[in-house]
Formats: structure tokens, sequence, C-alpha cells
């Protein structure tokens, strides 16, 4: 049966009623109503799609290929008429319609015959393939916000820590100093670098990993070994000191943050057992093991456990630590052990974001493992103390930036959060500090980019960075303890969104080992390019079976 132009379409358009509104500010805004009234008009015509499913079962290459032909004839007609800029939307409307409903248009001759021999069909479906992923690349660069500079090259000074990419993430590591968005000089002699901080002497300490080691025991040369590094940048960038332990394998193994204290010791976290030291001229003085608080495996170095990846010096023997695989942060006193945790575990909170892929599990067979509720944070970094009862927490695997307040009750709430900056969502960032100026310099690690934000969420400043960002800190003064605090203000927090496991993951790992990614490949992006690889494979192999 033939469809025609009638009322339907009339009624459609005129309900939109957008006279003289330009597509693009249409497209934009209010493209869900639009196909909203399109899904409308086609259900009274269900007896087409019906028939069309129908004969879709019976030949069911030749329907999905006439489905995907005639989308993509549909779709590419939708942007040719609409990105007219001189055409308003109530046009656009009559028009597009026109197309979808009227005579030639896709629904009309939407019949599955069976005319292709199988050559043919994978002929077909490699062509489909290959045009989707260019629609799927093409369309979402051209719709994508900027994501530059932003603000004047001034003479900030910010110092960067890069853990660097490739499979891993252990190959590039570099540590340098931007002078606005200038490299006024970089040490790239280890795998990655982590936390980086700037001593009153002009040094800076950076946790790092690096290969190719000798002296390997108890395991097996060569070998890796992870720990920090003392690097004087002048008058050539080199490191002057390093104090280092092997590690059994580069993965979750690694020294993420060291802090010199003023009894000479340094204070260090540590992946590979699991635990918070101090050492002093090469020797461990001070030791907190996870196993005290936490139910432990019989080898801590053979699994990603607690993955322990930051402390901070916020009193006297007194350290903020980071658990990131328990979603928690603990305040350790030195000589009584956890004083307080922030993000306790409740009967009500979900353990499953601790329990994947082969972190915390119940060992000692109580029914339960210290999780906290990932809704308040979820493997999360570099936490600042910004105060008796406030922490700001860069909240990585929720895509945003937390500060939290202790209430009344003793709970750990969130009074304020910025999910996104220059219109671009922020992907799995990795350290947040709370800036002198009330600001708050924000390290994005998967979209490579450092934003300077104000209490709005406005971009004051930003710059790109070469490679995966792991930390930065505004210099002279660095990540500070203590800092301005936020009032609470509910407008401005940002709910956590759900990841889809698998490609999530799969997400995560390509940045990882294509750093040039762009930012604006995301999950949909990387869904439409699995399918068009899905296509092409099997149109290749339909091909050359024939």
């Amino acid at each position: 049966m033939g469809l025609t132009l009638g009322d339907d379409v009339t009624d459609v358009c005129a309900h939109i009623g957008y006279d003289h509104l330009p597509f693009v500010d249409f497209l934009t805004n209010d493209l869900t109503e639009f196909f909203e009234f399109v899904a409308s008009v086609l259900s009274k015509h269900s007896n087409v799609l019906w028939e069309f499913l129908g004969d879709s079962l019976t030949h069911p290459i030749d329907g999905l290929i006439t489905l995907l032909v005639r989308g993509v004839a549909l779709i590419t007609n939708v942007l040719s008429i609409g990105l007219r800029h001189d055409r308003s939307v109530s046009a656009y409307c009559l028009q597009v319609l026109y197309h979808l409903l009227g005579i030639g248009n896709p629904l009309r001759h939407l019949r599955v015959r069976n005319i292709m021999n199988p050559r043919r069909q994978g002929t077909w479906l490699v062509v489909i393939g290959v045009i989707l992923f260019v629609l799927t690349v093409v369309v979402s660069g051209a719709l994508a916000p900027e994501i530059g500079s932003v603000g004047d090259s001034d003479s900030r000074r910010t110092l960067v820590g890069s853990q660097g990419g490739g499979p891993g993430w252990h190959e590039y590591g570099s540590v340098y100093l931007l002078t606005g968005r200038n490299v006024t000089w970089r040490e790239a002699s280890a795998g990655s670098y982590f936390d980086v901080t700037k001593t009153s002497n002009g040094t800076v300490l950076a946790g790092f990993m690096d290969g190719g080691y000798q002296k390997c025991a108890p395991y097996e040369s060569p070998c890796s070994r992870s720990g920090f590094r003392v690097i004087d940048p002048t008058p050539t960038p080199h490191v002057i000191s390093e104090y280092s332990f092997s590690v059994r394998d580069k993965k979750d193994s690694e020294v993420h943050d060291v802090e010199r204290l003023p009894s000479g010791e340094y204070l260090m976290t540590d992946m590979e057992h699991e635990r918070i030291f101090t050492v002093k001229n090469g020797a461990v003085t001070w030791q907190w093991n996870g196993r005290s608080f936490y139910d432990a495996p019989s080898d801590p170095t053979k699994s990603d456990w607690l993955h322990i990846n930051d402390v901070d010096v916020i009193g006297d023997g007194r350290y903020l630590i980071s658990i990131r695989n328990t979603n928690q942060l603990l305040v350790i006193q030195r000589g009584k052990g956890v004083v307080e945790v922030i993000n306790k575990d409740t009967p009500t909170s979900s353990d499953e974001s601790c329990r994947r892929s082969g972190q915390l599990a119940d060992y000692d067979n109580d029914g339960d493992v210290r999780c906290g509720d990932p809704s308040v944070l979820n493997h999360q970094h570099n936490p600042q103390w910004i105060g008796d009862g406030a922490v700001l927490v860069a909240d990585s695997d929720n895509d945003r930036i937390v500060e939290l307040h202790r209430t009344e009750s003793g709970e750990w709430r969130p009074v304020w959060t910025v999910g996104s900056a220059s219109g671009v969502e922020f992907n799995w960032p990795r350290d947040a500090d709370r800036l002198p100026n009330g600001n708050t310099l924000i390290t994005d690690t998967l979209n490579r980019r450092i934003v300077e934000v104000n209490s709005e969420g406005k971009v004051v400043w930003s710059t790109r960075t070469p490679r995966i960002p792991y930390e930065a800190d505004r210099l002279p003064v660095g990540e500070t303890v203590g800092g301005p605090q936020y009032s609470s203000d509910t407008s401005l927090i940002v709910t956590p969104g759900n990841d889809i496991p698998v490609l999530s993951s799969l997400l995560v790992l390509l940045r990882a080992i294509v750093p040039a990614t762009p930012f604006w490949f995301g999950i949909p992006q990387l869904a439409l390019s699995l399918l068009s690889l899905a296509l092409i494979l099997i149109g290749g192999v339909q091909y050359l079976r024939h």
C-alpha cells in the first residue's frame, strides 16, 4: 500500500510551530521532539512496518541491507535538506516528511525481495559498513564542541606529571613545566610519571615506573621498578637521585605519590604491597598495611587489590590516603591506624563496583567487603584536604570533580560537583586542586587536557596535553592543605551516570593505545564503529565464500 501526504504531515509541521527558527538551532535544541512527531506519523502506518519485519524474518540478510540502505538515504536527505541555513523548521519539516512519506520515499518501497546473490549481499554489507563508519566520524566530528585552549596564554606556571600512553600506559612518560601553554622544560627518562611536587629547593619529586632494570630480586631480570625520583630542572632537566624497588610487573604496581616530611623521611604509596610507608636513607622507617583494615588475598602482589594511589600529609603524623578500589578515603594517624573513613560501607550501598575485575573479594567469608557508596565516590584519585570536614576529590569513574563535606551525623556528602568544561564532559579525571584564588585546576585525563574552572564551572583557562596526563600542580604553591570551600548548592550537583561495562573498558583501552583518539569519540561512536567493523567482516566473509 502506497503512502501519501495528508493531514498527518500538515498537523505535525503545524504543531512544531517554529516558522522562522533556523534549522541549526532546532537541530541542537528540539530534535528529540521532532523525531517524536515523526514516530507518531509512522505509527499510523504500522502495517507497512509489520510487513517489512515479516519479510525480514524470511530473508534476514536482504532485510538488513534494505533497512540500512533506506536508512542511510533518509539520513542523507534529512541532513542535506536541514543544514541549509535559509530554511525555517516548518519548511524543513514538510520537505523531510515528503521524502519520508511521499512518492519515491523509502517506506513506499520498503519491501524485502530475495533477489541478491551471496556475493552481492557481501558487497553491500561491506559498502554499508564503510558508509556507516564514515558518517559516524564525519557527523560526530562536525557536531562536536570546541575543546581547544581557553584564556590568555599568560604567565601561569603548571607542573605536569604525564603517565604517557601506549599499551599498559607505560611508555612516553614525562614531567614538564608549562609557562602559559608553552613547555619550559621536560624530563622524559621514565616509562611513566605520576604525582609531581616542587620542593622548596627547586627540585621536583615524582612517582615513576620504568623497565629494563637488572637488579630485580626477588624477581627475574630484566624487571620493572617503581618508586620516586628527584629531578633538577636546571640547567638541563636531569634525575639526581632515585629510590625504587622491583615489582612483579608494570600493571597496577606503581608508586603514584610521594611527599618529603620535615623529618627528612619520604612518605610514599605502594600498590605492589598495598601499603603506605616512609623511607629515610634507603631504609623503611614506618608503614601501614592495607591488610590491617581490609580483607586481604594471600599475596597482594598478584592482583590489583586495593590500588592505593595517593597520600597527603594533613597534620602532625596524620595522613589522608586514597584507596581507589574501595571507593574510600582514609585518615591515618601514625601510631594509631585508621581514625576516619570517608564514604563508609553501608548495608544499602552496592559492593558491585568494588568487586569487578578481581579487585575486592570476601576473603574472610563474612558475607561483606568494605566498599563505599559509588554514587558518592567511584574509583577516585588525588583527594585534597581543603579544611576540617571538607575534601576535594577527582571522582574518576563518575567522570566528575566533587567537593565533600562532613555532615553533623558524620557522613560525607557532595556539596559541589562539576562534570564538564567548555561543553565537553570530563573523561576519567584524576586530579583536582582548589587554588588560592578559589578556582579549581582539573586534570581531565582521557580528554588529554588541563582546565581551570571557577565556582560556577566556567572555564577561565585550559590547554591540551600531547599525551595522557596524571596530575597537575599550579606553581608556586602546588597542592595545598586547606583552601577555599564552596557552600552547598544542589543546582551544581552532577549525578553520576552509568557506564556500559564492556564498551567503557574498550574505550579506555583505545585511548591508552592511541592517545590521538578524538575527545568526541565516545561510547556511541565506538558502538557504531564496532557495528561497521562487524558488517565489513561479515560482508567480506560472505563475498569470499561465494
